[in-house]
């Protein structure tokens, strides 16, 4: 076990750089809810289990742990389940269907982006959530528009379940088992399961209402987000710390936010990465000027299991290999997602495709002949890890032109 953790602190709000994270490449969208005031990232005020454990199947799209659970309306709603969140966001259908019905004055909550933009939310109490067999009471809540996540990831998305929600709970995030366990909290935490052949338990401060834990580099230690609202790998901020670079790092997609756009730069680290016992060997790499965090990308190696009351998480792998990333491959555009077209936001500097005539604003109505209505998250991104080459059809006034775009290793 290690020593205490002592994160850097942020003195007057909470932080939620998760709930919406980065998104696949060819989407480069980062939709943070920023940071909201401490009000509303209160755990629920009551939690049950009714069995042993509760056990939802999760399915892993673009990285992103969701899970589905019927409510006490009879209706079942998809949920994206995000420790990288103190706040947990709702659609205004969930938040109508689900809200408790209060006397006060509704209210509403600054969210401010880290650039200093913001928005002000609707706040609302859940009266019961249900996920399975595990049941959370009065549980706070924002109202947020998920439109554009559900539309980025090609399926609906009703709400996304901030990391204080399961404050009485043991919490499983079981990605290689793709499922969900909540078992209600024991008087004696349980033994790491003898069938683990490699499991490592890490201390985290839980001061933000999110999970930060120390790893490290060489002879430098940082602290990273767990963060499973992101689909990215390790997103590093350098400050302070002498990071070496193998490949990179180089212009990547753009990265969009509620504070403005930014170029994203991309790399393969020289040295390992090292998360208690487990070795992350050379990952690549998104720099970063806000809070470090490790996404999806990485996640998805391992089981994690969170004890918020006694702040430990514990990292469970089949084996004792080295957790390898594979190259980051791209076509070096960046698309904005809506039902219709894909719009190009970003053409990658010094890659093939600048040299294409493709230009920021372009329509996509077509990628290899099919509609882009066809091409989900996933369906897409295993084009991208395998096709050589893509053919986009752009729209050009009231004709479509074909393109064909090479895939290249963005970072070998």
């Amino acid at each position: 076990m290690s020593s205490p953790v002592q994160p850097p602190r942020s003195p007057r709000v909470r932080c939620v750089p998760g709930a919406l994270g980065l998104l696949a490449s060819f989407l480069a969208l980062l939709l943070t809810t920023g940071c909201v005031s401490n009000g509303i990232s209160r755990a629920p005020e009551r939690t049950t289990v009714q069995a042993r454990t509760a056990l939802l199947p999760a399915r892993l799209v673009s990285n992103f742990f969701l899970i589905e659970a019927k409510q006490d309306n009879g209706r079942t709603y998809r949920f994206l389940v995000d420790t990288g969140s103190s706040a947990t966001l709702v659609s205004t259908e969930l938040a109508n269907a689900l809200k408790l019905k209060e006397k006060k004055p509704a209210r509403t909550v600054r969210v401010t982006g880290a650039q200093g933009s913001g928005a002000d939310l609707p706040a609302v109490t859940l009266k019961r959530l249900v996920l399975g067999d595990a049941a959370f009471e009065r549980v706070p809540a924002l109202v947020y528009d998920l439109t554009d996540l559900s539309g980025h990831l090609g399926l609906p998305i009703d709400g996304v379940v901030g990391f204080p929600v399961f404050r009485d709970t043991l919490l499983t995030l079981d990605y290689l088992g793709a499922r969900l366990v909540i078992a209600p909290y024991p008087a004696v935490p349980p033994a790491v399961p003898r069938q683990s052949a490699h499991a490592s338990t890490l201390a985290f401060s839980n001061e933000q209402r999110t999970p930060l834990i120390p790893l490290q580099m060489g002879n430098e230690s940082f602290f990273v987000l767990i963060d499973s609202g992101s689909d990215g790998g390790l997103s590093l901020n350098p400050a302070g710390l002498h990071p070496r670079f193998l490949n990179g790092p180089r212009a990547g997609p753009l990265i969009a936010s509620l504070g403005g756009d930014r170029q994203q730069m991309v790399g393969r680290l020289t040295l390992n990465v090292y998360l208690g016992t487990h070795t992350i060997r050379q990952p690549i790499t998104d720099l970063t000027d806000q809070l470090s965090s490790i996404g999806g990308e990485l996640l998805r190696h391992f089981a994690l299991t969170f004890d918020q009351h006694r702040n430990l998480v514990t990292f469970t792998r089949p084996d004792d290999e080295d957790v390898l990333m594979a190259p980051r491959r791209s076509t070096g555009l960046s698309f904005g997602r809506s039902a219709a077209y894909w719009r190009v936001l970003n053409v990658v500097p010094d890659t093939p495709t600048a040299q294409l005539p493709v230009q920021i604003g372009d329509l996509c109505t077509r990628i290899n002949g099919e509609p882009v209505t066809k091409w989900d998250a996933d369906r897409y991104t295993a084009l991208l890890k395998s096709a050589p080459k893509i053919t986009y059809t752009f729209l050009a006034g009231p004709k479509e032109t074909d393109l064909e775009v090479p895939v290249f290793e963005l970072v070998p």
